[in-house]
């Protein structure tokens, strides 16, 4: 079995095909989809899926380019939103330094208030950031914020996902110190992405796969909308990186993102 830790089945581009597209993802294989939240109406909209699908379930935050939209109070909702059974997760939160017209200078609080949720709900966090080309000061600024905000490591639960991972090559270092795991998406099949080389040295049991639908679409269907069925071809291109099969893949990630989801998981 697959599982698309990271897929925004609310979204609008969903609207008319969702069944045919919940139907292609379980014919690939794919048995879970976790919905990551952007807004407090997000989550409603999740919320309404999850009780219609027994296969998805879904994650609540404010996006760091929702916080300029936010309301006062809205982060007291999602506090609120995170004691659903159905909210498995806190996300996704973090720190965004790629649009100017988007950014907000409370993006440090909030990604803060998140991770404050995170660790008072014992919910997973999962972290969104994202900086202009080549430069990574959202990702040196995030970890900076997590060491600080972060109590020391417990029971050896990881703690979140750093959602679609496209570097620093650092980073993976990072995360496994801080006790995170890496979100691995359709960039990983793109030519010039660096990714594949990125993730040679790190062990598969730190490694989720996601789509990101209706985002990040892999080759060769780039230029397309997303979906989860696609997270297929994440799990070949990094079998074909660790020299090993789609099974094993498939069977050391899920495992991972159940132990992540669900603490009684094994």
């Amino acid at each position: 079995m697959l599982i698309d830790t990271h897929a925004h089945m609310y979204d609008s581009c969903f609207t008319d095909d969702l069944d045919a597209v919940l139907a292609r993802a379980h014919e690939a294989g794919v048995g879970e989809i976790y919905l990551p939240a952007v807004d407090v109406e997000s989550v409603h909209l999740a919320l309404n899926l999850c009780a219609q699908y027994d296969n998805l379930r879904t994650m609540a935050a404010i996006h760091p380019t929702y916080i300029p939209e936010a309301a006062d109070g809205d982060f007291d909702k999602i506090i609120q939103l995170c004691e659903a059974p159905q909210v498995v997760a806190v996300g996704e939160c973090g720190l965004d330094y790629y649009w100017d017209k988007y950014y907000d200078k409370r993006q440090p609080d909030f990604f803060a208030q998140h991770i404050r949720l995170s660790v008072e709900t014992g919910l997973p966090l999962i972290i969104h950031l994202r900086d202009k080309q080549h430069q990574y000061n959202a990702h040196r600024d995030a970890v900076r914020i997590l060491k600080r905000e972060l109590p020391p490591l417990g029971n050896g639960r990881a703690r979140g996902i750093f959602h679609c991972f496209t570097g620093p090559d650092w980073l993976p270092e990072a995360a496994a110190k801080l006790g995170f795991l890496l979100g691995v998406g359709g960039a990983v099949t793109f030519k010039n992405s660096g990714v594949a080389d990125m993730l040679r040295d790190v062990p598969l049991s730190q490694i989720v796969l996601e789509t990101d639908a209706p985002y990040m679409t892999p080759v060769p269907y780039r230029g397309r909308r997303n979906e989860p069925a696609r997270v297929k071809l994440v799990a070949e291109k990094i079998a074909e990186i660790n020299n090993c099969t789609v099974a094993e893949v498939a069977k050391i990630t899920s495992a991972t993102a159940r132990r992540l989801f669900y603490s009684d998981s094994v």
